[in-house]
């Protein structure tokens, strides 16, 4: 297989380490270019001697491979704010520890490492190893404080080009989809978006990662055999926390960033906090959910007051998302939130797949459609055939009934 070089990355004749390592002298210099000559017999010497992975392996497929016996390892990039971590956070770190236990039958001391940038880090370390990892990396620096595009791509991939992990793991979140592809680039490998499940290839040893594709109506697994880090961006609610150990032991390291914000040509101005309290429907364990069933504002008037009288939060199909009677931060799908209450109350939804790949994850579903043929009735525990109109309002008058006698 010919090994050719990467000159982005290659430093030319300011470096000229692979040029000794060669020992049949098929490199050479010429106009500050690297030249691989007819004499390479593709022993790799010259691969494990660059210290900037710029001379890679081509198949005689044409696909570039890049040395990937050199990485080990999974890292959970943490996100997190004043000190407050995300909860898809906690959710990578359970599945890390699950992908690392995979991976040891195949391989030794697979290490989860979970990856701060920023501060404050306060008592953060130990509740992620308590979580999960083995290691926390934190990156800390004088200029390092809210969330800079350009300044967290520049650091992570410092670190990580350092840390070498053979999977990293990001959070789906507005932070995780802008930071989780610049990275992937820096470092010219791939990027599997949304996924919902993944796992290791007994064979291969490789990540699965599985997402849905073509608008949901297909299940996609995509692989990244010859590129590392495998980098995946998993949606928030897709997976299982780990259970708290709060005998686990880890170790900690940090690395403090020199970094100058009057490099970069953006500045955080303000950070403006919304008035109102953010809906969090994965956190949820109750949901009432509605559909196009629900005709309008009066339908969703109704089951607002059915979620008030169960204790429940209020969501919503896209259907009734892009009708414009209820608002976006509380749909449920596949282009929504994902949840998995202890009970999802679907009313009026047909159950399409993109909804169906956003709340498959509830523990109990019961289903209110005046169509006995409903996508969502195949996998609902409880159906009920009938006009939510009739059913929704007798239903909340008996709860409502029930917790004023409770109060009483």
């Amino acid at each position: 297989m010919p090994v050719v070089t990467d000159m982005t990355k290659c430093k030319g004749q300011a470096c000229q380490l692979c040029l000794p390592a060669c020992p049949y002298g098929a490199i050479v210099f010429a106009d500050g270019k690297k030249i691989i000559t007819d004499a390479c017999v593709h022993c790799g010497a010259c691969i494990d001697t660059c210290a900037f992975d710029a001379i890679q392996v081509a198949s005689p497929d044409g696909r570039l491979r890049m040395n990937i016996s050199a990485f080990n390892g999974i890292c959970v990039f943490v996100e997190q704010t004043n000190g407050c971590v995300a909860d898809v956070s906690l959710e990578l770190l359970g599945k890390a520890r699950e992908l690392a236990d995979e991976l040891a039958g195949q391989r030794p001391a697979v290490t989860v490492t979970a990856l701060i940038i920023g501060g404050p880090f306060g008592d953060l370390p130990a509740r992620l190893i308590e979580s999960g990892a083995d290691h926390v990396l934190m990156v800390t620096g004088n200029d390092l404080g809210p969330y800079h595009t350009e300044i967290f791509t520049d650091v992570g991939v410092h670190v990580l080009a350092e840390l070498k992990p053979e999977i990293l793991l990001f959070g789906a979140t507005a932070m995780g989809r802008d930071l989780a592809p610049r990275i992937a680039n820096r470092l010219q490998t791939g990027l599997t978006a949304d996924c919902t499940a993944m796992q290791i290839c007994p064979q291969e040893g490789i990540l699965l990662q599985t997402c849905p594709a073509f608008g949901g109506n297909v299940m996609a697994t995509i692989v990244c055999p010859d590129r590392r880090p495998q980098i995946a961006t998993v949606r928030p609610g897709v997976m299982m926390a780990a259970p708290i150990q709060t005998d686990r032991r880890g170790t900690t390291e940090t690395v403090v960033a020199r970094i100058d914000r009057h490099d970069y040509a953006t500045r955080i101005v303000d950070i403006v906090v919304s008035p109102t309290t953010p809906c969090r429907l994965s956190d949820a364990k109750i949901i009432v959910a509605g559909g196009r069933g629900m005709k309008g504002t009066k339908g969703v008037a109704m089951l607002r007051r059915l979620a008030d009288a169960l204790g429940a939060e209020l969501a919503a199909s896209r259907g009734a998302v892009d009708a414009g009677w209820i608002d976006a931060q509380r749909q449920v799908g596949q282009t929504g939130e994902t949840v998995q209450p202890d009970l999802y109350i679907a009313c009026g939804i047909s159950g399409a797949v993109q909804h169906l790949t956003g709340m498959m994850g509830a523990r109990h579903i019961i289903s209110i459609n005046k169509d006995e043929k409903a996508p969502i009735n195949q996998i609902a525990h409880d159906v009920y055939i009938g006009d939510l109109f009739e059913i929704i309002p007798m239903v909340t008058k008996q709860l409502e009934a029930r917790c004023a006698c409770q109060g009483q």
